[in-house]
């Protein structure tokens, strides 16, 4: 069981077919009309990159974002992700809702949050089984409340 974050707002900028099959999933869409209408000003694509938390595009037009809406997207960390024609797009988004990415800097220590209280003990052990080395890679595990000090487990 995957934890999936629910205020993730998802766009599809796609062709028609994709457009039609998001509109019957209520999924935000958007054609290519509606890209080359922001007419590579920065400002707009500053303002569509800010109101949605991922992109999923089709898979011939990925390859003309950067020429229909310039550097924006990619700068702001929101380049779309391959929407192929096979794949089912309400399945796609609740994978991109799904993943976390992480990019360290210069610290090699991390520190996440992991669960909630409703999950059971085998869907946190699942969580560790996902890392490379499994409890290799765990330094130390806390219980953190709203109200209260941190308990050390691990």
């Amino acid at each position: 069981v995957t934890p999936r974050r629910t205020s993730f707002s998802v766009c599809v900028p796609g062709y028609q077919q994709h457009c039609d099959e998001a509109k019957a999933m209520d999924i935000p869409h958007m054609d290519i009309e509606a890209l080359k209408k922001l007419n590579k000003n920065k400002k707009l694509v500053k303002k569509l990159a800010k109101k949605y938390d991922a992109f999923l595009a089709s898979e011939p037009l990925i390859k003309w974002i950067p020429q229909i809406l310039g550097p924006g997207l990619n700068k702001a960390g929101k380049f779309p992700s391959l929407l192929t024609h096979k794949e089912n797009i309400a399945a796609k988004a609740d994978e991109v809702r799904s993943t976390f990415k992480f990019q360290m800097k210069k610290v090699l220590c991390l520190a996440v949050a992991v669960g909630h209280v409703k999950m059971t003990e085998d869907e946190l052990k699942f969580l560790v089984s996902l890392l490379k080395k499994n409890w290799q890679n765990v330094l130390a595990l806390y219980i953190k409340s709203t109200m209260g000090k941190p308990q050390h487990l691990y």
